[in-house]
C-alpha cells in the first residue's frame, strides 16, 4: 500500500501552520433524532476555503522540488479542488493554473481567480478540463496536482480522521462521502491504525456510484443532476480504491431526497450548513438507520459551498415535505368579503398566508367564482391538517398541491 500511517502522520506536522485544525463537535439532539448513542461532526466546512480539501492540497505543494515550484502547478477541478490549491500556492508564491469546464458558475470561477490562480475554461465536463490540464502540463512543464489520485493527496486528506479521532475517541463507526476517494482512503489508513476495530462506512449518491459498483464487480456507469456535486465524480481513483478495497466495510448509496434532508436538519438541528457532499454522511444515517442503531458515530461534514439560492430552495423545499408549508387551491364564489372570510378562517385555526394569487379568467370552473391560490404557513403536518380542515368546514372546495 502506497500510503501508510506514517505518512498521514508526516502529512499532520507538515501543514499544521497553514490549515484549520476544525473542530469536533457532539450533536446529541442530532443523535437522538436519528438512532445512534453518540454523533460527532468534523467540521471542514471551517476551513479558510470552506472544505477538507486544503488538506491535501497543502500536502502536495509542499512536496514539490524548487524547479517544481519555480514552473508551477496545474489542476482540474470546478469546485473545492480548485479554491484550495489556488489559495495555498498563491500564499507559498507558486503559479498555479485550474482547468475548469467552460459551463462553470461564474461565482466559483470568480472565487477561484480572486485566490491568485490563472483560469482555463475547457470542455464540457471535467473529464474534458483533464485532458487539457494534461496537455497543458506537458507543454509548459507544470507539475499536475491531482484531485484525489496522488499519494500526498491522499495522505494529506487523512490527517482529518487523527484529529477527529483525537477529539472523539470512543468513536466506533466513522461515515466518509466518497467522490473520487481521496478523503475516505486517507481517512481510512489513519482510523484503522488508531481504532483498528472501527468501522469506516463510504457514502456515494444515487446517479454518481462509481465506487459501489466496482466493489460489486460492475461496469461503472455515472451521470445525472445532483445537489451533492463534490461527490459527483466519473469514476473512483485508482489509488484510494486499493486502500478502500482493503480498509472500508461498505459504500452506501443515498437517494438526491436525502441529501437535501439532511443539509435541511444539520441547518435546523445543528445549526451548520454544508454543501451536498457535505451532508452525504447525514443522509446515509438516514436512509440506513439499520446500519447505525446505537452506535457511536462520527460523520466528516467534508465542505459548506453551497449556493445560498441553492440553500434557500433546499431549506423551503424540507418545509413542504414536512407539511410546514401548505399550497392550496381554494374555489370561492366571486363576491365581496369571501377572500377576507378565507383569511380569517385560516387566521383562527393559526396559520400564517404568505403568498396569495386571485384567479378569475384562467382557473375558475365558472364566471360566478374564483380561485385561490395560497401558500400557508403551518407549525408541521398535524396543524396543516387542521388548517385544512377549517376550510373544508366552511363549504369550501380545497385542494392541496
Amino acid at each position: 500500500m502506497a500510503v501508510t500511517f506514517d505518512d498521514i502522520a508526516a502529512a499532520a506536522a507538515r501543514i499544521a501552520d497553514g490549515v484549520a485544525r476544525t473542530p469536533t463537535i457532539q450533536a446529541p439532539s442530532l443523535a437522538q433524532r436519528l438512532g445512534v448513542a453518540t454523533l460527532a461532526l468534523k467540521l471542514e466546512t471551517l476551513q479558510r476555503t470552506g472544505s477538507f480539501k486544503e488538506r491535501g492540497a497543502l500536502n502536495r505543494l509542499l512536496a514539490l522540488s524548487e524547479d517544481e515550484r519555480r514552473a508551477g502547478v496545474i489542476t482540474m477541478s470546478a469546485g473545492n479542488h480548485a479554491q484550495a490549491v489556488a489559495y495555498h500556492a498563491n500564499r507559498l508564491g507558486i503559479p498555479a493554473t485550474v482547468v475548469m469546464p467552460a459551463a462553470t458558475p461564474n461565482a466559483k470561477v470568480a472565487r477561484t481567480r480572486a485566490h491568485g490562480a490563472s483560469i482555463v475554461l475547457h470542455g464540457e465536463t471535467l473529464s474534458d478540463s483533464a485532458e487539457r490540464a494534461r496537455a497543458l502540463a506537458a507543454e509548459r512543464g507544470l507539475t499536475i496536482v491531482h484531485p484525489y489520485d496522488d499519494d500526498a493527496i491522499i495522505a494529506g486528506q487523512g490527517t482529518a480522521a487523527l484529529e477527529l479521532i483525537s477529539d472523539a475517541p470512543g468513536l466506533d463507526t466513522i461515515v466518509i462521502p466518497v467522490g473520487g476517494g481521496g478523503l475516505i482512503a486517507g481517512c481510512a489508513v489513519a482510523a484503522r491504525a488508531l481504532r483498528p476495530g472501527v468501522r469506516v462506512i463510504g457514502v456515494e449518491v444515487e446517479g454518481w456510484t462509481a465506487c459501489a459498483q466496482r466493489l460489486a464487480g460492475e461496469e461503472v456507469r455515472t451521470g445525472g443532476a445532483t445537489i451533492a456535486e463534490g461527490i459527483a465524480v466519473r469514476d473512483i481513483g485508482e489509488r484510494p480504491f486499493t486502500i478502500i478495497r482493503e480498509h472500508v466495510e461498505r459504500v452506501l448509496v443515498v437517494p438526491e431526497r436525502a441529501i437535501e434532508e439532511a443539509i435541511g436538519l444539520l441547518v435546523e438541528e445543528a445549526k451548520i450548513v454544508t454543501e451536498g457532499a457535505g451532508a452525504a454522511g447525514i443522509a446515509a444515517l438516514l436512509t440506513h438507520p439499520e446500519l447505525f442503531a446505537g452506535a457511536r458515530v462520527g460523520v466528516i461534514l467534508c465542505g459548506a459551498n453551497i449556493d445560498a439560492r441553492i440553500l434557500a430552495n433546499v431549506l423551503l423545499r424540507d418545509l413542504v415535505r414536512d407539511g410546514r408549508l401548505l399550497r392550496l387551491a381554494v374555489d370561492i364564489a366571486d363576491r365581496p368579503g369571501v377572500l377576507a372570510d378565507v383569511a380569517g378562517r385560516i387566521a383562527s385555526a393559526g396559520g400564517n398566508i404568505i403568498d396569495v394569487a386571485h384567479q378569475r379568467l384562467f382557473a375558475a370552473p365558472s364566471v360566478r367564482t374564483a380561485e385561490l391560490d395560497l401558500v400557508v404557513e403551518a407549525r408541521d403536518a398535524a396543524h396543516g391538517a387542521e388548517i385544512l380542515a377549517a376550510l373544508e368546514g366552511a363549504a369550501f372546495r380545497v385542494k392541496r398541491i
